[in-house]
């Protein structure tokens, strides 16, 4: 992170809520060590305590990463800044504790903001710059691309926790002049600035807004186009290409295109409840919109007697009530009542929900559009968890076929 004979950053923690990030930033930045005594506690850190350990690291020159409320970061820094002029002050970055907000504070004359911005990939965050940049300034590490040549990138926003969102993801969108997306996702993007156009449109929209986004950057601009989860998985990555394929427009084929992926809603269900997916498994949708309700019933039917985890996006709706029930009575044709089950509904967003139940018990009424649902396999296992819950998993090894399971 430092180069030459620069001071390594001091990472200091004061919010009892960063412990897991700053374990990140740990891990990503080897170099970066914190002051004795903070390490074990991360809440231990007192005011009168901050404002003497800030004062000695400060006027040591030390860069600063401090994870923890700004306010009182800046009533402990007070008194320091009064000593030093705006070009001698010490870099300082402030970051929330739960990682979704990177702040350079002082110091940008020395450092502040390229030490926001290796701190912000890391986190997925794009820092809040408080000095403007000049508009003909490209972002940092930006390559150069052709005059007149437009950038489409079809991106995944993850669950919809900043948190989860990939670091390439969020500088793609803080570059971007247009974003164009459901409505609802554009509203898990944040942090949009005033001079980026956002273009909003229906869920049902796909091809329409692949088009609009390929005008876009046929134009020269450079265009995001915006998914939930994976862009690949049931999204817009397919219909961005379907579009491009089936076009015989010159300035469309000309655009630069790329695909960005991010966690998807299976593997996020997944990781809340241990490793489900540790096995074979394969990802269904119940949505029967855009191929034959039939096709879906060979599929699910053939996958359950493979004894393949299944997870299942779309699982039901208003207009398409009654799927998950036919699903779930196919599935039980091959699996035991116990088998675990797991649903998780608004994964990584302030609403989330996330319940294990077993294919005897669960119900469709228990499960709506925004549910990924996570069907467990002959194998999947399922044990306590220290503190109330279960943990759920599918082993890697496979029984002996030859003797009874």
């Amino acid at each position: 992170m430092v180069e030459g004979d620069d001071p390594a950053p001091v990472l200091l923690v004061i919010d009892p809520d960063g412990a897991l990030t700053a374990e990140r930033l740990g891990a990503a930045f080897p170099e970066m060590h914190r002051p004795p005594g903070t390490d074990s506690d991360p809440g231990a850190v007192g005011e009168e305590g901050l404002g003497a350990l800030l004062c000695d690291l400060y006027r040591k020159g030390q860069p600063l990463v401090v994870l923890g409320e700004t306010d009182r970061l800046l009533h402990a820094l007070a008194p320091l800044l009064v000593e030093q002029g705006p070009g001698e002050a010490t870099p300082v970055v402030a970051v929330a504790g739960d990682g979704s907000a990177v702040i350079p504070l002082v110091g940008a004359a020395r450092g502040a903001d390229d030490l926001a911005r290796r701190v912000g990939a890391v986190l997925g965050v794009s820092p809040a710059y408080t000095r403007a940049r000049s508009r003909a300034e490209p972002a940092p590490d930006d390559p150069p691309r052709p005059p007149g040549r437009g950038r489409l990138a079809v991106v995944g926003l993850g669950p919809g926790s900043a948190a989860l969102m990939a670091p390439t993801v969020r500088e793609e969108l803080s570059r971007a002049q247009d974003v164009v997306g459901y409505a609802t996702y554009l509203r898990l993007v944040g942090g949009l600035r005033q001079d980026q156009r956002v273009h909003a449109s229906d869920n049902r929209c796909e091809m329409e807004r692949a088009r609009a986004a390929f005008d876009l950057a046929a134009e020269g601009r450079r265009v995001v186009v915006v998914s939930s989860g994976d862009p690949g998985v049931f999204a817009m990555a397919t219909a961005v290409l379907e579009t491009l394929h089936r076009s015989e427009e010159p300035s469309w084929h000309a655009v630069e295109l790329l695909i960005l992926p991010g966690i998807s809603a299976a593997q996020a269900a997944a990781a809340r409840v241990g490793a489900p997916l540790g096995h074979d498994f394969c990802v269904i949708s119940l949505s029967d919109n855009l191929k034959p309700w039939g096709q879906i019933e060979t599929r699910l039917d053939q996958a359950a007697a493979a004894d393949f985890v299944i997870a299942l996006y779309n699982p039901s709706s208003r207009a398409r009530p009654w799927q998950l029930a036919r699903a779930l009575e196919l599935v039980r044709r091959h699996r035991a009542p116990p088998t675990p089950v797991v649903l998780g509904r608004d994964l990584g967003r302030p609403g989330e929900r996330v319940l294990i139940t077993n294919l005897a018990e669960v119900r469709p009424e228990q499960v709506d559009m925004r549910t990924l649902v996570i069907l467990g396999s002959s194998q999947t296992r399922q044990f306590p968890r220290p503190g109330g819950g279960s943990w759920v998993y599918t082993p890697r090894w496979y029984p002996d076929t030859t003797e009874p399971v």
